[in-house]
């Protein structure tokens, strides 16, 4: 039963400070590109200057 308390304390305080960590991020961040979005994310740098992308 102790231990069943002591695992509950531990998920409960991992989540809490998981929360707090979220929370202290900035909204204006971008997320990170998947790996694999080079292409898309190569057409979208072209489209911005106004260049089509060659192939």
């Amino acid at each position: 039963m102790i231990r069943l308390l002591i695992t509950g304390l531990l998920a409960y305080t991992a989540y809490r400070v998981a929360v707090r960590i979220i929370d202290e991020v900035p909204g204006d961040v971008a997320p990170l590109d998947m790996p694999g979005d080079e292409g898309r994310t190569l057409r979208r740098q072209s489209a911005k200057m106004g260049v089509e992308p060659k192939r």
